[in-house]
C-alpha cells in the first residue's frame, strides 16, 4: 500500500526515487494533496544536486556508539555542508 507514511520512511532512509514514485502516485489519486505536492517539489528540486546516499557513511553512522565515532561524523558533516 502506497501511503505518505511509507514515502516518508523511504525518503528518510535515502530511497529518494522510491519515495518520489509513491508521492507521485498519491498525487495521481489526489492531485490536491498538499503534503505530497510539497514533497514532490522538494525532491525534484534536490535531485539535480543529490548524488545519493553514501552507503559506507550510512553504515558507519548506524553503528556508532563511541564518542570518537560521533566526533568523526560531526567533522565530516561540517566539511560536507559548508
Amino acid at each position: 500500500m502506497k501511503t505518505l507514511t511509507l514515502a516518508k520512511i523511504y525518503e528518510s532512509q535515502g530511497y529518494i526515487k522510491d519515495a518520489l514514485t509513491i508521492y507521485e502516485d498519491i498525487l495521481g489519486e489526489d492531485p490536491r494533496n498538499a503534503e505530497a505536492l510539497e514533497a514532490v517539489f522538494r525532491l525534484r528540486k534536490n535531485r539535480s544536486s543529490f548524488v545519493g546516499v553514501n552507503k559506507k557513511l550510512k553504515r558507519y553512522f548506524v553503528k556508532m556508539h563511541k564518542k570518537e565515532h560521533f566526533d568523526k561524523f560531526e567533522r565530516w558533516l561540517a566539511v560536507s555542508w559548508s
